[in-house]
């Protein structure tokens, strides 16, 4: 899922939030009942939140983990072409110095 269609969702379920709160606020319950409804949706909403958070630093665990991996892996590749480079060059210049 793209950024973009992550920022969809989360504006609809704000905006879903915000009209539930407006028809509590409206709808011919006690204040105490209203309250208690208010307070249990911002319980739900803090958990989706902190679910999603703990998601997403997940997920920037993994991809930073990819990254190490291509890094690594990149550092051999260069490793392995200069040492076959020094060993070219000193397989040239022993040929031509015994020539």
């Amino acid at each position: 899922m793209s950024d973009r269609d992550g920022n969809g969702i989360l504006w609809f379920l704000l905006g879903t939030g915000v009209g539930i709160a407006a028809g509590m606020l409206f709808a011919p319950q006690s204040g105490n009942q209203t309250r208690e409804i208010l307070m249990a949706k911002a319980d739900e909403g803090r958990e989706f939140v902190r679910k999603r958070a703990q998601e997403a630093k997940e997920q920037a665990a993994e991809w930073a983990e990819r990254g190490k991996d291509v890094l690594n892996q990149q550092k051999e590749q260069v490793r392995s072409a200069v040492e076959a480079g020094k060993q070219a060059y000193r397989e040239k210049t022993s040929v031509e110095s015994s020539t």
